[in-house]
């Protein structure tokens, strides 16, 4: 997996992960961090040096933490927004953040 830094977060990764299963498209988690300590259910979209694209989910081994869900997006990770947001997805949207990728706890909701 390869995330760069641009309008969406300023990290960039280069991880491999084991796949333990095929990734499967998603658009919600049951919860999530936000950067300001807020926590909830969130939408969940990929974001790309281009814009919007589709978020994926995986179980997969982490070299570090066992067995976790890796949600992924485009090359500039996934983009989060609370589950009762009416904003429309945008890099300007002071209610929505970017993340490089989400690892989770394999028992944690997704759709």
């Amino acid at each position: 997996m390869d995330v760069y830094s641009g309008g969406n977060c300023d990290l960039d990764i280069n991880r491999i992960f084991e796949p333990l299963e095929n990734p499967f498209q998603v658009s919600w988690v049951e919860t999530a961090f936000r950067p300001d300590g807020w926590e909830g259910p969130c939408e969940i979209i990929g974001w790309s040096s281009e814009g919007p694209v589709a978020a994926y989910a995986a179980k997969v081994m982490d070299s570090g933490d066992g067995a976790v869900i890796l949600i992924f997006g485009g090359d500039e990770g996934i983009r989060l927004r609370p589950q009762n947001s009416s904003d429309d997805w945008s890099l300007e949207s002071k209610s929505q953040w970017g993340e490089p990728c989400l690892m989770l706890e394999p028992t944690t909701r997704i759709s």
